[in-house]
This record gives C-alpha cells, structure tokens and sequence, in this order.
C-alpha cells in the first residue's frame, strides 16, 4: 500500500551510473500543458500500469521488497514494459505514452513535495530519478528485444536487489519471464485498442 513513488528520497546509492540525458527524455518534467482532452484514457491507462504492478505475488512470491522503493521499482518496470510497446508505434499511441509517462513523473514530484523536499530541491530529484529511470530502460529494453530472460533476470537483479541486499527469496527470474509474457500481451493488441485505454498486463500469478 502507499504511493508508490515514496522511494524518490530513498534511491541515493541505489542507482546505476548515470546515462546522459537526451533534454527530450525529460522535457515532460518541467513542462506546463493546457488540459488534456484524453484526461480520462491517460488516467484508465496509468491505472492499469499502477494495478499491475501492485500484483501480490510480485512481492508476496517473487521477492520484490515490499517497500516504498521496491514499489517504485515494480511501477518503474511496468511502465519500461509499456513504452517498449509504444516506442515505435503511430503517432496518437505515442502521443498517449508520453501523457502516461508524465503522469507517472508526476506522482513522483507530488510525493517528494509531500516528503517535504522543498521547491529548490525538488528538481535535482527529479533528474536523478529520470536518470534512474531512463538507466533501467536500455538494459530492460535490449533484453526485451532479443527475448532473453536470463540478461533481463540479470538486469533486474542489479537494479532491485543489488550486490549484499539479494536474497534467496528474490525470483529475478519469474520477474523476467513474466515481463517477456507482458511484452507479447501488449503486442497482441493493436494501436486502436491501446488507445481506448484497454492496456492489458497478464496475470503474474499465472505465469510459469
């Protein structure tokens, strides 16, 4: 429970040497936008990202920590998964994606504003996270691309339970398996479907 994005004051020491930053890739952060008249298709989409990665057995049987930053790192995935979908599909869907993706950057500047990170504070918080972030995606994403669970299993772990923090009870490997089935599951629906909001993840519990 809680807001996933608690884990933004508790990364220090946690992330991956830091990529540099395409000014694209976090232009969103410091954006100001008129509204949104997909208002209700971004927020049904960041739903379904936020509810899957909430799945128990992610936590309960596979060994994410069940703390604000391994709940941060379960969003995180969840959100690599679907922009590997989107990342060269029509324009709207990706257009869609890049809403999905600020209101995920969103909850995370909303929750270091209520950790009582001050306004001078906050933007170099939030660089490092999109740093965090965006170091994740390549290895995620090249792994992704060649259907290899062992080098995502191995990415994951780096990332989520690095170096004396693993544990036996950490099962990179269902994590793995189970972010490759939700490559295929988003593949399976066409850019139409996406943009009704309809962002199926699959069921952890029922993968092998």
């Amino acid at each position: 429970s809680g807001n996933p994005a608690m884990a933004a004051v508790q990364a220090v020491g946690r992330s991956p040497p830091e990529p540099v930053l395409d000014k694209r890739m976090i232009v969103s952060l410091f954006r100001r936008k008129g509204q949104n008249a997909n208002r209700i298709i971004v927020d049904r989409v960041f739903r379904h990202v936020v509810d899957a990665a909430r799945q128990p057995v992610l936590y309960a049987d596979w060994g994410i920590p069940d703390t604000p930053l391994g709940r941060y790192e379960s969003l995180g995935l969840h959100m690599i998964v679907l922009l590997h979908r989107t990342r060269d599909s029509s324009e709207p869907l990706q257009a869609l994606a890049q809403d999905v993706l600020d209101e995920f950057f969103k909850d995370v500047d909303h929750s270091i504003r209520e950790l009582g990170v001050g306004d001078v504070g906050v933007p170099k918080r939030m660089k490092k996270l999109a740093r965090m972030f965006y170091g994740r995606m390549g290895p995620y994403w090249e792994a992704m691309d060649a259907g290899d669970a062992g080098a995502l299993a191995a990415a994951l772990g780096r990332n989520i339970m690095p170096g004396d923090a693993a544990t036996a009870d950490f099962r990179a490997d269902a994590i793995a398996r189970y972010m490759l089935a939700a490559v295929k599951a988003l593949a399976a629906r066409d850019d139409a479907t996406l943009l009704t909001g309809d962002v199926a993840f699959p069921d952890a519990g029922a993968v092998a």
